[in-house]
């Protein structure tokens, strides 16, 4: 029992480490906290529009892209709300890496502690490293856009502090938005100066605006964007107009904390119940794969897997329609 327990050991030392080398890649842009990453390069010599070209990626046109364009503009524009330096490609090689060494130490482990057909192990293994490690990487993307989100979000009534006062001061919405650029960290000080890169390069305004709310996927940003555009068309007060909208971001938000304080419980409920079952179906597999092929010739089995499969979706439904709600 030695054996395999050390082979245990070593299968998760190796996983760790190889979540904190991904954490070391995908946080280089993530450095320098005082000083937004716009500002870094263009600090550095960079060029402008080599740096617009760096931050704001265009989806390449190759194979993967003119398979499935919609798809791959989708997971590009999820990458680039995640923060991440690198395109759908590089993450999808980069968890098939991982995939391939975590079904390596399986193959292994299971060397010593299976006596079953060697390509049966090598097959079922695989699908259940593949699934492990495809269900880690989205959870980790996923809470990596959330982390951004949810800071853009929490600078952003101090961004638009910073537009306001230097509208009222007298400048032009342009200019107090790349004030507002060169003040802020990221990811908040990036984005808005993309704005006013954009702008500079011929770009209207408010389609410059309507761009920046749909890189970052912020609900505010979009209103922030229709008040600029509502206003350029009608006219007014923009500091007023924007004062209002910040004291609505505000109110917002604490709303919004409050609501997820009480609803936390419930959400941590439903994380545990959707992983659990596929995290555990992918240990098996991986681990312990004659669990599943030995009774793969039942008439039973395949059925039986069809009715789960169901169940679990429904009950994703309806847990996902309880901790969701809109206030």
């Amino acid at each position: 029992m030695a054996v395999p327990f050390a082979l245990i050991l070593s299968f998760a030392c190796v996983v760790l480490l190889a979540l904190s080398i991904a954490e070391m890649i995908f946080n280089a842009s993530d450095r320098n906290r005082q000083v937004n990453r716009r500002l870094t390069l263009l600090a550095a010599n960079v060029s402008p529009d080599k740096v617009y070209s760096t931050l704001v990626r265009k989806s390449p046109t190759d194979a993967f892209s003119t398979v499935a364009p919609g798809l791959y503009g989708r997971a590009t524009l999820y990458c680039r709300q995640a923060g991440l330096s690198v395109g759908p490609q590089r993450v999808a090689l980069m968890g098939l890496l991982a995939a391939v060494g975590v079904w390596v130490f399986a193959l292994i482990f299971l060397s010593f502690t299976s006596r079953q057909d060697p390509l049966v192990n090598a097959t079922t293994s695989f699908i259940g490293s593949l699934a492990l490690t495809l269900m880690v990487g989205f959870i980790w993307i996923s809470l990596r856009r959330q982390k951004r989100l949810r800071l853009l979000e929490e600078q952003l009534p101090l961004a638009l502090d910073i537009v306001i006062r230097s509208l009222r001061a007298g400048h032009p919405v342009i200019m107090a938005v790349k004030l507002a650029s060169s003040e802020m960290g990221d990811p908040i000080g990036s984005e808005l100066g993309l704005v006013v890169d954009e702008t500079n390069y011929g770009v209207e305004f408010r389609a410059a605006l309507t761009n920046l709310a749909r890189r970052t996927g912020s609900e505010y940003l979009h209103f922030f964007a229709i008040s600029v555009a509502i206003q350029s068309e009608t006219g007014g007060n923009l500091a007023e107009i924007l004062g209002n909208l910040n004291a609505t971001i505000r109110a917002q938000q604490s709303l919004h904390l409050r609501v997820k304080a009480l609803a936390s419980e419930g959400r941590m409920s439903a994380w545990v119940l959707s992983l659990i079952p596929l995290g555990l179906v992918s240990m098996v597999m991986l681990m312990s794969p004659g669990y599943y092929t030995s009774r793969m010739d039942d008439p039973i089995f395949w059925p039986t897997v069809g009715v789960i499969g169901l169940i679990y979706a429904f009950g994703q439904f309806v847990i996902y329609r309880i901790v969701n709600f809109k206030y």
